[in-house]
């Protein structure tokens, strides 16, 4: 019996494969190419234009990491925009604060909105809250026309090129600052510091940021599916800063169920090795 394998290029020199039991989607979008697999180690995989995107198996540490981090900071969000995000993981954890009162995603694609509604439930059907509006939109232009609009933006984008390149650029973190309230908080993936070729990526987006807001951050997770395992993700903001604002007692208070996220883990996700310190040294 013929294998099938999945493997997502990491590098020219690494990749990483997956054994597929079953191909269930296949289709091109006006925007870019979509692909579910199914495997017996990481469940359904989402494939976006050849790259992996997400697998069932591990979701959960980077949605709740691009998401719980702010939350725990941040005393009072309401208003929040989520720039990607069309597979409804972010969404999925923001909807579990009461507090919250607007969620807009802007998803460019509606296909994948559909696909994930289809293939991936667990995820997508937080987009179904009565707090949630999805607009299919280049995020670009959406931001432009936001003014102190957003407690929280989280950049939930695809790789730094193509057609997602312009939510990467100096123009773009700009905006961002300019539709946040004066309190507001930004966070975007950031990449993955072990590549050469991602480690550039992740230094140009943290130089850009740097730039824009008054206080800039880099976190880290462990995601398995992704290249070298080791990702990172950006946190900038107006006035808190990512561990000195922590809350943990609040956040604690509204009970909310986690798989990856605690308070505790909080302040260690920022120590950074020493590697990716002095990757960043010149911008800090």
């Amino acid at each position: 019996m013929m294998e099938m394998w999945f493997s997502d290029v990491h590098t020219p020199n690494v990749k990483l494969s997956i054994r597929v039991d079953e191909q269930l989607f296949s289709a091109n979008s006006e925007l870019q190419r979509l692909d579910v697999l199914s495997s017996r180690e990481f469940g359904k995989i989402l494939v976006v234009d050849g790259d992996l995107a997400l697998t069932e198996k591990d979701e959960f540490i980077y949605h709740e990491m691009i998401s719980h981090v702010p939350m725990a900071v941040h005393p009072n969000v309401k208003q929040i925009l989520v720039i990607g995000g069309g597979d409804g993981g972010v969404v999925r954890e923001l909807v579990k604060y009461e507090g919250v009162e607007q969620i807009d995603v802007v998803e460019a694609d509606p296909l994948l909105v559909e696909v994930c509604r289809k293939y991936f439930p667990q995820m997508a059907c937080s987009l179904n809250d009565r707090r949630v509006s999805i607009y299919h939109e280049d995020g670009l232009k959406f931001i432009r026309s936001r003014s102190d609009a957003y407690d929280l933006i989280i950049i939930d984008s695809p790789n730094p090129f193509g057609a997602a390149e312009g939510l990467f650029t100096k123009e773009f973190y700009g905006n961002c600052f300019n539709a946040l309230h004066e309190d507001g908080i930004m966070i975007n993936q950031h990449e993955s510091p072990f590549y050469d070729e991602e480690a550039f990526w992740c230094l140009r987006m943290h130089k850009r940021i740097v730039e824009s807001f008054p206080v800039s951050r880099i976190y880290q997770a462990h995601i398995p599916s992704y290249p070298s395992g080791h990702w990172l993700f950006g946190f900038a903001s107006k006035k808190y800063h990512p561990v000195d604002d922590l809350d943990g007692v609040r956040w604690k208070l509204l009970g909310i169920h986690t798989r990856y996220y605690l308070p505790r883990l909080h302040a260690g996700v920022f120590a950074l090795p020493a590697y990716v310190e002095e990757m960043l040294k010149d911008v800090e």
